[in-house]
């Protein structure tokens, strides 16, 4: 019997959790503790303000990490890591190790 990939597979949800550029390495730097929005486009490197608050946004919204708002002046906003962003950081390290041992012979463009 034929395996089938459905759109609810499981996999295919979390894949889709951490699809794109920048959402992995978001949660990687958040693995060090909680991070203010400069502080983290400054670690980062490369990316706009604007995608940088849209990915937190779309992470927050996925229950990957959290925005806690302190009641200061200027207001000051950090982000840290859920419990399921904490346990997602297993695979993403372990995709890490594998570039890292595979990154000579991959190419360097995503063309065929």
């Amino acid at each position: 019997m034929e395996q089938t990939f459905f759109a609810d597979c499981p996999a295919r949800v979390a894949a889709d959790l951490i699809s794109g550029r920048w959402p992995m390495v978001i949660l990687y730097a958040l693995a060090r503790g909680p991070g203010r929005p400069g502080v983290l486009r400054a670690q980062i490197g490369g990316i706009s303000q604007k995608v940088l608050t849209e990915t937190l946004r779309r992470l927050e919204h996925n229950g990957l990490v959290e925005r806690r708002r302190y009641a200061e002046a200027p207001p000051r906003v950090e982000y840290s890591l859920t419990t399921a962003g904490q346990d997602l950081l297993v695979p993403i390290r372990a995709l890490g190790d594998w570039a890292e041992v595979y990154a000579g012979q991959l190419p360097t463009d995503n063309k065929p």
